[in-house]
């Protein structure tokens, strides 16, 4: 599990929190989060480059990098109230996508076991096979819900005869047994795969896929209301997995396989913000940033944005606080 700094580039860490060694628990000890890369791309299908996200997504502010992240509205500052360490990017050679996994699959079991959550700064979302599994090994295998907001619904059976890439990991989940199909949520679903055969599969596991439509028509709170019961549902904890490409690609660029007519930036924001309040989160991740196809870094800011709301939510949860997003921000 060795541990590079970052991977690629020079070595920061996500707006300047302390830095970790995941093989000297002296150093994350009592830690709430613990931030990790997995800069991996070999897992895609069409545009590569997204072993650079860990290294935007760290990057992407415009704010000084000095360990403190007020919220405007939850009146929080998750960087200074929840102890956080970035543990760097773990060493994920594009050579072996399935030995690169292992790594990241023992990594968060690590830091599950040592009671913080992971989250993980992708890297494709091949990743996502080796994150979640991590953390049911810790937790118990078909403990652990998952709501994952992606364009595509992942659930290849191959991709050109690997059982890993990003575009099965999904279905690797069901299939071992880690997420139960019926406490699997997919959020923003559009385009033009996966095919008919796939769907079935989906069906016959009982996972619940809200095509981007349904959301637009019925509106994001009452799918998300709808979504809560299920994934708190005789499971311990929540994964949540989020592919920028859920993002229509006006507002988020840089990622591989852009599909347009999707979510706003504010959208995902404010779905992550209310996920991370009122549900058990165990583990997270946020994948396919890929910069070289990227405009201004809109895609990479808004990663960024994703996992300090994710961040902040999770600090209001653990002080018992409530948010509101009706009431006048000078009464908060």
């Amino acid at each position: 599990m060795a541990n590079l700094g970052n991977m690629y580039g020079p070595k920061f860490t996500f707006l300047g929190i302390p830095e970790c060694d995941l093989e000297d628990a002296s150093t994350y000890a009592g830690a709430d989060v613990i931030i990790v890369g997995a800069p991996i791309d070999s897992g895609t299908t069409h545009r590569s480059g997204a072993k650079m996200g860990p290294q935007a997504i760290r990057a992407g502010d415009y704010l000084p990098h000095d360990s403190t992240r007020p919220h405007m509205s939850m009146r929080v500052d998750a960087l200074n109230e929840l102890k956080i360490f970035d543990a760097g990017d773990l060493e994920m050679p594009g050579a072996d996508l399935v030995a690169s996994l292992k790594v990241l699959e023992s990594a968060t079991e690590k830091i599950s076991r040592a009671g913080a959550i992971p989250v993980v700064l992708g890297g494709d979302h091949s990743i996502a096979s080796a994150d979640v599994a991590g953390i049911a090994q810790h937790r118990g295998m078909g403990k652990i819900s998952m709501i994952h907001f992606d364009a595509h619904a992942d659930t290849g059976t191959d991709q050109w005869g690997a059982l890993v890439g990003h575009g099965t990991p999904m279905r690797r989940l069901i299939d071992t047994g880690a997420v139960r199909g019926d406490r699997f949520l997919q959020l923003g679903l559009r385009g033009y795969w996966p095919d008919d055969a796939t769907l079935k599969w989906m069906r016959d596991q009982g996972m619940r896929s809200y095509e981007m439509t349904e959301i637009h028509h019925r509106g994001l709170k009452e799918v998300l209301d709808e979504s809560f019961a299920t994934l708190t549902n005789e499971c311990d904890g929540v994964f949540l997995s989020v592919d920028i490409d859920v993002v229509d690609p006006g507002m988020a660029p840089g990622t591989g396989t852009p599909e347009p007519g999707g979510m706003t930036s504010r959208e995902l924001l404010e779905a992550v913000r209310r996920i991370c309040l009122e549900l058990p989160i165990v583990g997270m991740d946020i994948v396919e940033v890929a910069p070289a196809y990227d405009s201004s870094d809109i895609t990479a800011i808004l990663a960024n944005r994703v996992v300090l709301e994710a961040l902040s939510a999770i600090t209001l949860r653990k002080k018992g606080g409530t948010y509101s997003p009706v009431r006048n921000l000078l009464d908060r």
